[in-house]
């Protein structure tokens, strides 16, 4: 039988995979999942977009990037990233100091920027937000899935449970420092908030 390549565009991790089962563990119960098979890797990086940011094909859904970052030397925790909906770019940037949360370093940061990127989100009147991040507990703990132990990410669960009714969030992982223009973007933006050039 000939080798597939299965491309998920939009999807719970996007990616190309060669493996069938996998493929439909990213796409089941995705709504608006975009995915397709091809018989050559080029053909799949193709419709993938050639690793250009191909998360704007969901263009039906507004979107966020976030990220955290960490400066050792202040002790300051930060985020960055952006909003886009309706063909607008929302910039959300902020850091803190507070001795808790610095020590969950830049996992601070990411916390409080996927937090931020929903807080947005609801100021706007968005029902429904995709958030592309590059660190699982962003998903696991607003989700509950990971036990929640420090403070930032109690008040990250209980905020997520705060808005239910208001946003319908759905999780992207994206692999951090991959070349993805917007997480790329998210990172800069997170540096620039804590003093990191």
């Amino acid at each position: 039988m000939a080798k597939k390549f299965y491309a998920v565009r939009v999807g719970k991790t996007p990616g190309i995979y060669d493996n069938w089962d996998i493929c439909k563990e990213m796409v089941h119960g995705f709504k608006n999942a975009q995915y397709k098979s091809f018989s050559t890797r080029e053909e799949a990086e193709a419709f993938m977009g050639n690793g250009k940011d191909s998360n704007a094909v969901q263009e039906n859904l507004p979107y966020a990037f976030v990220d955290g970052s960490f400066n050792p030397v202040t002790k300051t925790y930060g985020y960055g990233g952006f909003l886009e909906h309706d063909g607008r770019r929302e910039i959300l940037q902020g850091s803190g100091t507070e001795e808790e949360m610095a020590s969950m370093r830049n996992v601070a940061g990411e916390v409080l920027g996927s937090m931020a990127a929903m807080q947005k989100a609801v100021d706007l009147g968005v029902k429904e937000l995709i958030i592309y991040y590059d660190y699982m507990g962003i998903e696991m703990w607003a989700t509950g899935a990971w036990k929640r132990n420090k403070k930032g990410t109690i008040a990250y669960y209980d905020y997520v449970s705060s808005i239910h009714d208001k946003l319908k969030i759905h999780f992207v992982k994206v692999k951090g420092h991959s070349g993805v223009e917007g997480n790329e973007e998210a990172d800069r933006l997170a540096k620039e908030a804590v003093g990191i050039q």
